[in-house]
Protein backbone atom coordinates (compact mmCIF):
# COMPACT_ATOMS: atom_id res chain seq x y z
CA UNK A 1 0.00 0.00 0.00
CA UNK A 2 1.42 3.47 -1.25
CA UNK A 3 2.78 5.64 1.65
CA UNK A 4 0.27 8.30 2.94
CA UNK A 5 1.74 12.15 3.12
CA UNK A 6 0.79 13.46 6.71
CA UNK A 7 0.20 16.40 5.24
CA UNK A 8 -3.08 15.10 3.48
CA UNK A 9 -4.09 14.00 6.70
CA UNK A 10 -3.45 17.37 8.49
CA UNK A 11 -5.10 19.29 5.09
CA UNK A 12 -8.01 16.73 5.43
CA UNK A 13 -9.04 16.98 8.92
CA UNK A 14 -8.84 21.10 9.36
CA UNK A 15 -10.36 21.53 5.74
CA UNK A 16 -13.34 19.50 7.52
CA UNK A 17 -13.35 22.25 9.92
CA UNK A 18 -12.41 19.86 12.90
CA UNK A 19 -10.05 20.00 15.59
CA UNK A 20 -7.89 16.94 16.20
CA UNK A 21 -9.80 16.24 19.75
CA UNK A 22 -13.37 16.33 17.35
CA UNK A 23 -11.76 14.21 14.28
CA UNK A 24 -10.62 11.25 16.70
CA UNK A 25 -14.01 11.40 18.25
CA UNK A 26 -15.37 10.86 14.73
CA UNK A 27 -12.75 8.72 13.80
CA UNK A 28 -13.84 6.49 17.03
CA UNK A 29 -10.31 6.71 17.58
CA UNK A 30 -9.50 5.19 21.42
CA UNK A 31 -6.66 5.01 23.66
CA UNK A 32 -4.13 2.54 23.76
CA UNK A 33 -0.73 1.61 25.73
CA UNK A 34 -0.99 4.76 28.05
CA UNK A 35 -1.63 6.93 24.49
CA UNK A 36 -4.51 8.79 24.44
CA UNK A 37 -6.99 9.01 21.10
CA UNK A 38 -5.97 12.84 20.57
CA UNK A 39 -1.72 11.84 20.74
CA UNK A 40 -2.68 8.79 18.31
CA UNK A 41 -4.33 10.98 15.88
CA UNK A 42 -1.50 13.81 16.20
CA UNK A 43 1.24 10.91 15.80
CA UNK A 44 -0.46 9.99 12.14
CA UNK A 45 -0.17 13.99 11.12
CA UNK A 46 3.56 13.99 11.78
CA UNK A 47 4.01 11.03 10.27
CA UNK A 48 5.37 8.70 13.81
CA UNK A 49 2.48 6.32 12.54
CA UNK A 50 1.18 5.27 9.52
CA UNK A 51 -2.59 5.39 9.10
CA UNK A 52 -4.27 1.70 8.83
CA UNK A 53 -6.54 1.40 5.39
CA UNK A 54 -10.38 0.66 7.58
CA UNK A 55 -8.91 4.59 9.25
CA UNK A 56 -8.22 6.30 6.30
CA UNK A 57 -11.65 5.05 5.17
CA UNK A 58 -13.20 6.38 8.06
CA UNK A 59 -11.19 9.70 7.26
CA UNK A 60 -12.94 9.53 3.65
CA UNK A 61 -15.97 9.43 4.95
CA UNK A 62 -15.43 11.70 7.90
CA UNK A 63 -14.01 14.35 6.13
CA UNK A 64 -15.91 14.07 3.28
CA UNK A 65 -13.14 12.96 0.80
CA UNK A 66 -12.02 10.64 -2.01
CA UNK A 67 -10.29 8.04 -0.41
CA UNK A 68 -8.10 8.22 -3.59
CA UNK A 69 -7.31 12.02 -2.41
CA UNK A 70 -5.19 10.40 0.45
CA UNK A 71 -3.01 9.36 -1.54
CA UNK A 72 -1.84 11.82 -3.08
CA UNK A 73 1.65 13.43 -2.92
CA UNK A 74 0.82 16.95 -1.57
CA UNK A 75 -2.81 18.63 -0.91
CA UNK A 76 -4.83 19.84 -3.79
CA UNK A 77 -5.62 23.43 -4.04
CA UNK A 78 -8.40 25.13 -2.40
CA UNK A 79 -11.52 24.91 -4.51
CA UNK A 80 -12.06 27.44 -7.02
CA UNK A 81 -15.14 29.55 -5.70
CA UNK A 82 -14.68 32.29 -8.28
CA UNK A 83 -14.82 35.56 -6.95
CA UNK A 84 -15.80 36.48 -3.41
CA UNK A 85 -18.30 38.89 -3.18
CA UNK A 86 -19.25 38.58 0.33
CA UNK A 87 -19.05 40.50 3.75
CA UNK A 88 -18.72 38.45 6.36
CA UNK A 89 -19.44 38.44 10.08
CA UNK A 90 -17.25 38.31 12.93
CA UNK A 91 -17.73 34.89 14.00
CA UNK A 92 -17.02 32.83 10.78
CA UNK A 93 -15.30 29.99 11.37
CA UNK A 94 -12.89 27.13 9.42
CA UNK A 95 -15.25 24.84 9.82
CA UNK A 96 -17.57 27.59 7.43
CA UNK A 97 -15.30 27.44 5.44
CA UNK A 98 -15.09 23.75 5.12
CA UNK A 99 -18.63 22.71 4.84
CA UNK A 100 -18.33 25.61 2.05
CA UNK A 101 -16.07 24.59 -0.09
CA UNK A 102 -17.80 21.01 0.03
CA UNK A 103 -20.40 22.37 -1.04
CA UNK A 104 -19.04 24.50 -4.03
CA UNK A 105 -16.80 21.00 -5.14
CA UNK A 106 -19.95 19.26 -5.13
CA UNK A 107 -21.83 22.60 -7.45
CA UNK A 108 -18.67 22.52 -9.78
CA UNK A 109 -18.34 18.76 -10.49
CA UNK A 110 -22.33 18.42 -11.22
CA UNK A 111 -21.93 21.39 -13.66
CA UNK A 112 -18.76 20.73 -15.12
CA UNK A 113 -20.74 17.47 -15.75
CA UNK A 114 -23.70 19.26 -17.62
CA UNK A 115 -21.70 20.93 -19.77
CA UNK A 116 -19.96 17.80 -20.93
CA UNK A 117 -23.01 15.96 -21.99
CA UNK A 118 -24.13 19.41 -23.67
CA UNK A 119 -21.05 19.43 -25.97
CA UNK A 120 -20.66 15.65 -25.99
CA UNK A 121 -24.44 15.50 -27.68
CA UNK A 122 -23.74 18.67 -29.55
CA UNK A 123 -26.31 20.92 -27.57
CA UNK A 124 -23.60 23.40 -26.21
CA UNK A 125 -25.12 26.60 -27.79
CA UNK A 126 -23.14 29.59 -26.23
CA UNK A 127 -25.90 31.63 -24.36
CA UNK A 128 -25.08 35.45 -25.80
CA UNK A 129 -26.25 37.05 -22.11
CA UNK A 130 -23.40 35.65 -20.08
CA UNK A 131 -21.27 38.75 -19.62
CA UNK A 132 -23.44 41.11 -21.70
CA UNK A 133 -23.02 43.85 -19.51
CA UNK A 134 -20.79 45.74 -17.17
CA UNK A 135 -21.50 47.65 -14.23
CA UNK A 136 -20.60 50.99 -15.78
CA UNK A 137 -23.82 50.36 -18.60
CA UNK A 138 -25.97 50.94 -15.57
CA UNK A 139 -29.13 49.37 -13.67
CA UNK A 140 -31.89 50.95 -16.30
CA UNK A 141 -29.91 48.93 -18.97
CA UNK A 142 -29.32 45.89 -17.20
CA UNK A 143 -32.63 45.62 -15.64
CA UNK A 144 -34.14 46.50 -19.67
CA UNK A 145 -32.00 43.22 -20.31
CA UNK A 146 -33.08 41.17 -17.55
CA UNK A 147 -37.14 41.89 -18.11
CA UNK A 148 -36.29 41.08 -22.09
CA UNK A 149 -34.64 37.94 -21.16
CA UNK A 150 -37.65 37.09 -18.60
CA UNK A 151 -40.59 38.47 -20.04
CA UNK A 152 -42.01 37.78 -16.23
CA UNK A 153 -45.02 40.24 -15.71
CA UNK A 154 -45.14 41.84 -12.91
CA UNK A 155 -48.52 41.72 -12.17
CA UNK A 156 -48.48 37.67 -12.43
CA UNK A 157 -45.57 37.50 -10.09
CA UNK A 158 -48.13 39.57 -7.22
CA UNK A 159 -50.79 37.21 -8.17
CA UNK A 160 -49.29 34.27 -7.22
CA UNK A 161 -50.87 32.65 -4.23
CA UNK A 162 -48.02 32.51 -1.92
CA UNK A 163 -43.80 33.52 -2.01
CA UNK A 164 -43.05 29.70 -3.48
CA UNK A 165 -45.50 30.23 -6.70
CA UNK A 166 -43.84 33.08 -7.24
CA UNK A 167 -40.68 31.95 -6.85
CA UNK A 168 -41.18 29.24 -9.09
CA UNK A 169 -42.92 31.28 -12.08
CA UNK A 170 -39.87 33.35 -11.71
CA UNK A 171 -37.24 29.92 -11.77
CA UNK A 172 -38.79 28.67 -15.02
CA UNK A 173 -38.28 31.92 -16.79
CA UNK A 174 -34.84 31.52 -15.93
CA UNK A 175 -34.54 27.78 -16.40
CA UNK A 176 -36.41 28.64 -19.80
CA UNK A 177 -33.23 31.04 -20.34
CA UNK A 178 -30.64 28.59 -20.05
CA UNK A 179 -29.72 28.53 -16.59
CA UNK A 180 -30.00 25.91 -14.20
CA UNK A 181 -31.15 26.45 -10.65
CA UNK A 182 -30.54 24.45 -7.41
CA UNK A 183 -31.90 25.05 -3.92
CA UNK A 184 -28.98 23.89 -1.81
CA UNK A 185 -27.64 24.69 1.81
CA UNK A 186 -25.90 21.47 3.14
CA UNK A 187 -24.04 19.07 2.42
CA UNK A 188 -26.86 15.95 3.06
CA UNK A 189 -28.11 16.47 6.53
CA UNK A 190 -29.25 19.25 8.14
CA UNK A 191 -25.68 19.14 10.47
CA UNK A 192 -23.93 20.69 8.08
CA UNK A 193 -26.63 23.73 7.29
CA UNK A 194 -25.04 26.95 5.99
CA UNK A 195 -26.39 29.95 7.38
CA UNK A 196 -27.20 32.87 4.88
CA UNK A 197 -24.54 35.18 6.55
CA UNK A 198 -22.12 32.80 5.10
CA UNK A 199 -23.43 31.42 1.61
CA UNK A 200 -26.82 33.01 0.15
CA UNK A 201 -26.26 32.42 -3.59
CA UNK A 202 -23.28 31.16 -6.27
CA UNK A 203 -23.36 31.77 -9.33
CA UNK A 204 -21.32 30.32 -12.56
CA UNK A 205 -21.16 32.32 -15.63
CA UNK A 206 -20.59 29.69 -17.72
CA UNK A 207 -21.82 30.33 -21.63
CA UNK A 208 -22.71 26.77 -22.14
CA UNK A 209 -24.13 25.06 -18.49
CA UNK A 210 -24.57 28.17 -16.20
CA UNK A 211 -25.45 27.56 -12.91
CA UNK A 212 -27.23 29.82 -9.99
CA UNK A 213 -27.53 27.65 -6.38
CA UNK A 214 -29.46 29.22 -3.66
CA UNK A 215 -29.26 28.65 0.00
CA UNK A 216 -32.56 27.00 0.61
CA UNK A 217 -32.66 27.80 4.53
CA UNK A 218 -33.27 31.16 3.60
CA UNK A 219 -36.65 32.36 3.99
CA UNK A 220 -39.03 31.55 1.37
CA UNK A 221 -39.71 34.72 0.23
CA UNK A 222 -36.47 35.68 0.13
CA UNK A 223 -35.54 33.18 -3.05
CA UNK A 224 -36.74 35.41 -6.11
CA UNK A 225 -34.59 38.12 -4.43
CA UNK A 226 -31.44 35.90 -4.37
CA UNK A 227 -32.05 34.36 -7.81
CA UNK A 228 -32.16 37.95 -9.52
CA UNK A 229 -29.15 38.85 -7.69
CA UNK A 230 -27.71 35.98 -8.78
CA UNK A 231 -28.83 36.05 -12.42
CA UNK A 232 -27.30 39.79 -12.78
CA UNK A 233 -23.81 38.22 -11.73
CA UNK A 234 -24.44 36.04 -14.66
CA UNK A 235 -25.20 38.90 -17.06
CA UNK A 236 -22.24 40.74 -15.83
CA UNK A 237 -19.97 37.68 -16.45
CA UNK A 238 -19.26 36.93 -12.96
CA UNK A 239 -18.84 33.68 -11.35
CA UNK A 240 -18.97 33.73 -7.56
CA UNK A 241 -20.33 33.66 -4.20
CA UNK A 242 -23.08 36.16 -2.15
CA UNK A 243 -23.64 36.79 1.41
CA UNK A 244 -26.31 38.76 3.05
CA UNK A 245 -23.47 41.29 3.46
CA UNK A 246 -23.79 44.45 0.45
CA UNK A 247 -21.15 46.57 1.41
CA UNK A 248 -19.21 46.56 -1.91
CA UNK A 249 -20.29 48.38 -5.14
CA UNK A 250 -20.68 45.13 -7.04
CA UNK A 251 -23.27 43.91 -4.23
CA UNK A 252 -25.16 46.56 -3.98
CA UNK A 253 -25.47 46.92 -8.09
CA UNK A 254 -26.75 43.36 -8.02
CA UNK A 255 -29.23 43.79 -5.12
CA UNK A 256 -30.49 47.45 -6.66
CA UNK A 257 -30.92 45.39 -10.48
CA UNK A 258 -33.07 42.69 -8.16
CA UNK A 259 -34.89 45.45 -6.45
CA UNK A 260 -36.26 47.43 -9.12
CA UNK A 261 -37.03 44.41 -11.52
CA UNK A 262 -39.43 42.96 -8.18
CA UNK A 263 -40.34 46.14 -6.59
CA UNK A 264 -39.66 49.29 -9.08
CA UNK A 265 -40.11 52.78 -8.36
CA UNK A 266 -43.24 53.73 -9.51
CA UNK A 267 -44.86 50.57 -7.04
CA UNK A 268 -42.60 52.08 -4.21
CA UNK A 269 -45.03 55.55 -4.53
CA UNK A 270 -47.45 53.07 -2.91
CA UNK A 271 -45.19 53.21 0.65
CA UNK A 272 -46.17 55.27 2.60
CA UNK A 273 -43.65 55.32 5.38
CA UNK A 274 -43.45 58.77 6.26
CA UNK A 275 -45.60 59.88 8.53
CA UNK A 276 -43.86 57.75 11.53
CA UNK A 277 -40.74 57.33 12.76
CA UNK A 278 -42.16 54.22 15.35
CA UNK A 279 -40.47 50.84 14.31
CA UNK A 280 -43.49 48.86 15.27
CA UNK A 281 -45.62 50.67 12.69
CA UNK A 282 -42.86 50.95 9.82
CA UNK A 283 -42.57 47.02 10.17
CA UNK A 284 -46.51 46.53 10.33
CA UNK A 285 -46.43 48.48 7.08
CA UNK A 286 -43.79 47.08 5.57
CA UNK A 287 -44.82 43.24 6.18
CA UNK A 288 -48.67 44.27 4.95
CA UNK A 289 -46.99 46.09 1.79
CA UNK A 290 -44.69 42.77 0.81
CA UNK A 291 -47.42 40.14 1.80
CA UNK A 292 -49.59 41.34 -0.25
CA UNK A 293 -46.66 41.29 -3.31
CA UNK A 294 -45.04 38.05 -2.47
CA UNK A 295 -41.85 40.02 -1.21
CA UNK A 296 -39.35 39.78 1.14
CA UNK A 297 -40.10 42.05 3.92
CA UNK A 298 -36.44 42.65 4.30
CA UNK A 299 -36.19 43.39 0.52
CA UNK A 300 -38.84 46.16 0.74
CA UNK A 301 -37.24 47.59 3.90
CA UNK A 302 -33.76 47.91 1.45
CA UNK A 303 -35.70 49.35 -1.38
CA UNK A 304 -37.26 51.82 0.68
CA UNK A 305 -33.51 52.49 2.34
CA UNK A 306 -32.07 52.93 -0.90
CA UNK A 307 -35.13 55.17 -2.40
CA UNK A 308 -34.72 57.28 0.84
CA UNK A 309 -37.80 56.50 2.48
CA UNK A 310 -36.21 55.60 5.61
CA UNK A 311 -32.45 55.57 7.32
CA UNK A 312 -29.61 53.41 7.22
CA UNK A 313 -30.08 52.70 10.70
CA UNK A 314 -33.36 52.32 10.46
CA UNK A 315 -33.21 49.66 7.75
CA UNK A 316 -30.62 48.30 10.31
CA UNK A 317 -33.12 47.51 12.81
CA UNK A 318 -35.81 46.73 10.87
CA UNK A 319 -33.62 44.23 8.91
CA UNK A 320 -32.41 42.37 12.07
CA UNK A 321 -35.69 42.40 13.67
CA UNK A 322 -37.26 40.39 10.46
CA UNK A 323 -34.59 37.99 10.55
CA UNK A 324 -35.15 37.31 14.62
CA UNK A 325 -38.74 36.96 13.53
CA UNK A 326 -38.00 34.57 10.75
CA UNK A 327 -35.57 33.15 12.94
CA UNK A 328 -38.29 32.35 15.83
CA UNK A 329 -40.82 31.32 13.22
CA UNK A 330 -38.81 29.07 11.09
CA UNK A 331 -37.67 26.93 14.66
CA UNK A 332 -40.93 26.78 15.87
CA UNK A 333 -41.81 25.01 12.09
CA UNK A 334 -38.88 22.67 12.63
CA UNK A 335 -40.30 21.51 15.73
CA UNK A 336 -43.94 20.88 15.49
CA UNK A 337 -42.03 19.08 12.19
CA UNK A 338 -40.33 16.86 14.23
CA UNK A 339 -42.89 16.00 16.37
CA UNK A 340 -45.22 15.31 13.61
CA UNK A 341 -42.23 12.47 12.39
CA UNK A 342 -41.25 14.13 8.99
CA UNK A 343 -40.63 16.71 7.17
CA UNK A 344 -42.41 15.98 3.68
CA UNK A 345 -41.91 13.40 0.73
CA UNK A 346 -38.36 13.06 0.03
CA UNK A 347 -39.39 13.10 -3.79
CA UNK A 348 -40.81 15.71 -4.08
CA UNK A 349 -39.00 18.09 -2.01
CA UNK A 350 -35.46 16.67 -4.06
CA UNK A 351 -37.65 17.20 -7.44
CA UNK A 352 -38.27 21.10 -5.96
CA UNK A 353 -34.41 21.42 -4.72
CA UNK A 354 -33.01 20.32 -8.15
CA UNK A 355 -35.55 22.25 -10.43
CA UNK A 356 -37.11 21.43 -13.42
CA UNK A 357 -34.17 22.19 -15.84
CA UNK A 358 -31.68 19.80 -14.58
CA UNK A 359 -34.27 17.29 -14.38
CA UNK A 360 -35.62 17.79 -17.62
CA UNK A 361 -31.67 17.60 -19.20
CA UNK A 362 -30.97 14.21 -17.15
CA UNK A 363 -34.54 12.47 -18.06
CA UNK A 364 -33.80 13.41 -21.91
CA UNK A 365 -30.11 12.82 -21.53
CA UNK A 366 -31.04 8.89 -19.99
CA UNK A 367 -33.32 8.58 -22.33
CA UNK A 368 -30.84 9.19 -25.33
CA UNK A 369 -28.05 6.44 -23.59
CA UNK A 370 -26.03 9.89 -23.66
CA UNK A 371 -26.26 9.61 -19.61
CA UNK A 372 -25.75 6.34 -17.35
CA UNK A 373 -27.51 6.01 -13.83
CA UNK A 374 -24.35 6.90 -12.22
CA UNK A 375 -23.36 10.04 -13.71
CA UNK A 376 -27.17 10.94 -13.64
CA UNK A 377 -27.52 10.41 -9.73
CA UNK A 378 -24.30 12.98 -9.65
CA UNK A 379 -25.75 15.01 -11.42
CA UNK A 380 -29.08 15.17 -9.60
CA UNK A 381 -26.95 14.97 -6.20
CA UNK A 382 -28.67 11.54 -5.13
CA UNK A 383 -27.83 8.25 -5.01
CA UNK A 384 -27.57 5.70 -8.13
CA UNK A 385 -31.01 3.81 -7.05
CA UNK A 386 -33.35 6.77 -6.18
CA UNK A 387 -32.63 7.85 -9.35
CA UNK A 388 -35.59 5.96 -11.46
CA UNK A 389 -38.28 7.13 -8.55
CA UNK A 390 -37.01 10.69 -8.92
CA UNK A 391 -37.50 10.80 -12.72
CA UNK A 392 -41.17 9.14 -12.70
CA UNK A 393 -42.10 11.40 -9.92
CA UNK A 394 -42.67 14.27 -12.72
Amino acid sequence: MPQVNPEILIWARETAGLAREDAAKKLDIRAAYGVDAVERLAALEVGTDEPTRPLLVKMAKQYRRPLLTFYLSKPPRKGDRGADFRTLPVEYSAADDAILDALIRDIRARQNMVRAVLEDEDEAEPLRFIGSHEISDGWQVVIASLRSLLNVRRNDYYTQPDTRGAFDLLRTAVEEAGIFVLLKGNLGTHHTEINTEIFRGFSIADEIAPFIVINEYDATSAWSFTLLHELVHLILGQTGISSTGTENEIERFCDDVAGRFLLPDSEMQELALQSTSNISNLAERICEFARVRNLSRTMVAYRAYRTNKISRTTYGRLSNQFRRQWLNNRNNRRERQRRAGGGGDFYVIRRHRIGNGLMILVSRMMVAGALPTTKAATVLGIKPHQVQSLLELG
